[in-house]
């Protein structure tokens, strides 16, 4: 038996974005501008990865950017749904594949049971997909445990305010779910911490995107997969009133003629730490240093 509502259905998940796949592109304006931002971000790192694993990596417009940056590295495209993986490597040129210039590759996994080996990937992508995990523990501990010591992981995800207008237009009962629940960024920061990463670095912008009326908000979301997939939603069609409902209620936020629908973006990076020496019980380890010079 279910005990948490908002527990996400994988299969659900999977089978969305499977049929989404052909029309994510038109729709994802959010999540290109937060990959571009993410680049823009990773310009400030000195890395020079051997392996790179872009974890959710929709269409694969991020795996083709960090395999443009880092050309000699592995680039392994991971995704819950095969739909999104085929147009990943449909999106490779003829020369690339003819000849294999390309060095990217593509599995098809769940964030939470990463199908890799320890220690062997030196830096972690994930644009916008972490909201889709049920353990944040569980997907960061995988995280944790492919990267090798002083890998990087960089991410975003969405914070609780995300969608706000939208979950309080469907709001019905306290029993059923509407819109996903997303984690707080002082929660994913505590998640890291005990992930056993180093000094994470978190941070927030909100992105209002506007509409001129509910249905293309809805338009969107479905275009990019981003269906209600919690255990705990309406499994029947819930008929023309509450629609009616949906639009009446989600009007009060009209501004400026524009309904707006508010998604707030969580940035974040750590470091995996260097590993440690195992020493026998009893013993520490003695760090030698220079003595300073004295001044005479």
């Amino acid at each position: 038996m279910t005990t948490d509502a908002y527990l996400i259905d994988k299969a659900r998940v999977r089978r969305s974005f499977d049929r989404a796949a052909g029309t994510y592109d038109a729709a994802a304006l959010l999540q290109r501008e937060v990959r571009e931002r993410m680049l823009e971000r990773l310009d400030l790192v000195k890395l020079a990865p051997q392996a790179v694993l872009d974890a959710g990596c929709g269409t694969g417009h991020a795996s083709a950017a960090l395999s443009a940056r880092y050309r000699q590295s592995q680039v392994i495209s991971l995704d819950i749904a095969m739909g999104m993986l085929k147009k990943t490597m449909a999106a490779r040129s003829l020369v690339q594949r003819l000849f294999g210039f390309d060095r990217r590759h593509a599995v098809c996994a769940d964030i939470e049971r990463l199908p890799l080996a320890a220690a062997s990937i030196d830096l972690v992508w994930s644009n916008m997909a972490i909201q889709w995990c049920n353990d944040l523990d569980q997907a960061f501990g995988e995280i944790q445990r492919v990267l090798k010591p002083e890998g990087l992981l960089m991410f975003s995800t969405l914070g609780p305010d995300t969608l706000k207008e939208l979950r309080a237009a469907t709001r019905q009962d306290d029993t059923h779910v509407t819109v996903s629940r997303f984690i707080d960024m002082h929660d994913i920061g505590d998640a890291l911490v005990r992930a056993g990463f180093n000094a994470p670095v978190l941070d927030v912008e909100y992105f209002e995107l506007t509409y001129d009326d509910v249905m293309g908000v809805m338009r969107d979301l479905k275009a990019i997969g981003a269906h209600n997939a919690a255990e705990g939603r309406h499994r029947g069609l819930q008929g023309r009133g509450f629609l009616q409902q949906v639009q009446a209620r989600y009007e009060s936020f009209r501004r400026d003629g524009k309904l707006p629908a508010t998604y707030e973006v969580i940035y974040g990076h750590a470091w995996k730490p260097q590993a440690r020496v195992a020493l026998p019980d009893g013993l520490s380890p003695v760090q030698f240093r220079p003595r300073a010079s004295s001044s005479t």
